[in-house]
């Protein structure tokens, strides 16, 4: 009788059992039984009782860790489709959703669980950056996505990028914060940071506020200070590599430097290149340019790389364009720190020879005090249409920067309104001031009023005289035509005095007190800002402290208001 497959097989079992209890001195039990179990596998024969009894090792699991806990049944690889809820869904291998208790719907389970550990994860991440960021005491929407991280930069360098649109997010991008997390790292451990050593720069007031004006993409005049603070650059520096990590995911490409900095002297340029070095893990290179170093030498290192930021004096800036040493065509952002130090040290026409080379539309930032007036046409020069103005200062000179302050005295009553419609037909008629159609009156007595609305109407000039009108309005009306807005003094507090570019004030005010609110809340969105006043011999009283705000902010004091405060403290005496 011929034996059958099952004998035989199992009088080699018992044989190999034999021959593996001879060797159990050489390897222990459980190494045993795996090797068993791996020749029985590779002979292709198994029990039908095998895999109801244990689990066979895999590469995913050699030492069956997991005991049996994964799907032993081979995956079959399809593409993902999308769906509405969640935008990816797993097909299985019959188009079927698997039963409960099937192990392919375990470590189904498993993987859905896990997707929504990292969505949790990301959208507290994002959350916590919006909390922070509303402490500072601004209010933040946020809309949660997901988060990107690539591999970009030489030598495996590493950064992540948002992967929501910058302008749809509502707070600054993981990427941005890692580079500002790197820089105070690093400025730490050098012992140069001056900042408080338990505030993170991403909770920095001031940066959160810069974030968002440069996000709306206007150009931006800030007035806290004559030059940048460190802190300062460092929010700058990472909001221009979070700008250029955006680029490069979206398929652009930048041949000319993307940040070009501007600064006075040779030691700025090295406070400046210090702090945005640490950027070099993450793919951000930055070379400094001044007279320290000679020329040669830099024209040789511009000519092995490609920076991203690009640090220099105007003097040498200059000398290297006209060289064609570097290629400043193509900047996206412009920042001249120190803009007095440099006007003052007569670079104005160098710099405006720079803005000249630049052929593309930068977005431009100038750090300037404005305390003095012979800046202010400078800074009309750079900073041309709709701005953003930055300050954390509440002072009247940071307030008031670049608005030109006109005070006339008058000999009647009478000449306030002639005066005031002959400013009018100058601001309408001037060329410069051709789309200048926010211009705002401001009376403080009724028949002065009536009188003012009467007198403009015959001039052919719209004319609003609500005490109180939105913003849509104020733009409506200025796109018709020469718009006049008229206002009684009680309604100032009320009024949205930022679209005026040009405030007309009539019947001088009452206190000093809403004179320096019409200056320092007029003209937001503008360097071109114009305040002008009428006082007469009634007015006396308020001359001196008109005087002191005038030498404040730097500007000119009329001989004839001295001389009405003068006689006035004459009179006192």
């Amino acid at each position: 009788m011929v034996k059958g497959e099952d004998a035989i097989r199992k009088k080699k079992n018992k044989a190999n059992r034999k021959k593996m209890q001879k060797e159990t001195s050489n390897v222990s039990a459980r190494v045993a039984a795996i090797i068993a179990t791996k020749k029985r596998r590779l002979s292709g024969k198994r029990r039908m009782c095998q895999g109801m009894c244990y689990s066979l090792p895999t590469p995913e699991d050699p030492f069956n860790d997991k005991h049996g806990k994964m799907d032993s049944r081979p995956k079959e690889t399809k593409k993902p489709v999308p769906s509405k809820a969640d935008g990816r869904v797993s097909i299985n291998r019959d188009n079927v959703p698997p039963r409960k208790g099937d192990p392919g719907c375990n470590h189904a389970k498993k993987e859905h669980q896990e997707q929504k550990k990292i969505k949790a994860v990301n959208l507290e991440n994002e959350q916590t950056i919006s909390r922070t960021i509303d402490n500072v005491g601004q209010k933040t929407s946020i809309k949660p996505g997901k988060a990107k991280i690539q591999l970009i930069g030489k030598n495996g360098a590493v950064s992540a990028q948002q992967g929501q649109t910058f302008e749809n997010s509502g707070c600054p991008s993981k990427f941005l914060i890692l580079c500002l997390n790197s820089i105070q790292n690093v400025l730490r451990h050098d012992g140069t940071f001056s900042g408080e050593e338990d505030k993170p720069l991403f909770v920095d007031a001031w940066g959160v506020e810069f974030w968002r004006c440069y996000s709306i993409g206007k150009d931006i005049l800030e007035t806290s200070g004559a030059c940048s603070t460190m802190e300062q650059i460092a929010w700058m520096a990472s909001t221009a590599a979070d700008t250029i990590a955006r680029k490069e995911k979206e398929g652009l490409s930048f041949t000319s430097p993307f940040l070009l900095y501007l600064v006075p002297s040779q030691e700025k340029a090295t406070k400046v290149r210090s702090v945005c070095k640490p950027l070099k893990a993450l793919g951000i290179h930055t070379v400094s340019l001044h007279p320290g170093a000679s020329l040669d030498h830099q024209i040789h290192g511009l000519k092995s790389c490609e920076p991203e930021f690009l640090v220099s004096t105007p003097e040498r800036l200059l000398e290297l364009v006209s060289l064609k040493a570097i290629d400043i065509s193509g900047v996206s952002l412009l920042v001249i720190d120190g803009l007095e130090t440099l006007f003052k040290g007569g670079h104005l026409d160098i710099i405006k020879s720079i803005r000249k080379a630049i052929s593309a539309n930068p977005q431009t930032l100038v750090f300037n005090d404005c305390l003095n007036y012979a800046s202010v046409p400078v800074v009309q020069n750079l900073l041309q249409g709709s701005i953003s103005r930055l300050s954390l200062n509440d002072s009247i000179t940071s307030q008031s920067a670049c608005i030109i302050q006109s005070v006339q005295v008058c000999a009647l009553e009478d000449e306030k309104l002639s005066k005031g419609i002959q400013i009018l037909d100058q601001v309408c008629g001037n060329e410069l001031g051709s789309d200048l159609f926010k211009v705002l009156f401001v009376v403080g007595k009724e028949s002065n009023f009536h009188e003012l609305v009467t007198a403009v109407t015959s001039k052919g000039y719209s004319i609003s005289a609500n005490s109180i009108w939105s913003n849509s309005e104020v733009q409506k009306n200025s796109k018709t035509g020469p718009a006049v807005f008229v206002i009684n003094m009680e309604h100032i507090s009320t009024a949205d005095l930022g679209e005026f570019e040009v405030v007309i004030i009539a019947d001088f005010v009452l206190s000093i007190d809403y004179y320096i609110e019409i200056l320092t809340r007029m003209a937001r969105c503008t360097v071109n800002g114009k305040l002008h006043s009428f006082l007469t011999r009634e007015d006396a009283h308020l001359a001196g402290p008109l005087i002191e705000i005038l030498e404040q902010c730097g500007q000119a004091v009329p001989e004839h208001l001295r001389n009405l405060c003068h006689s006035f403290s004459m009179l006192e005496h």
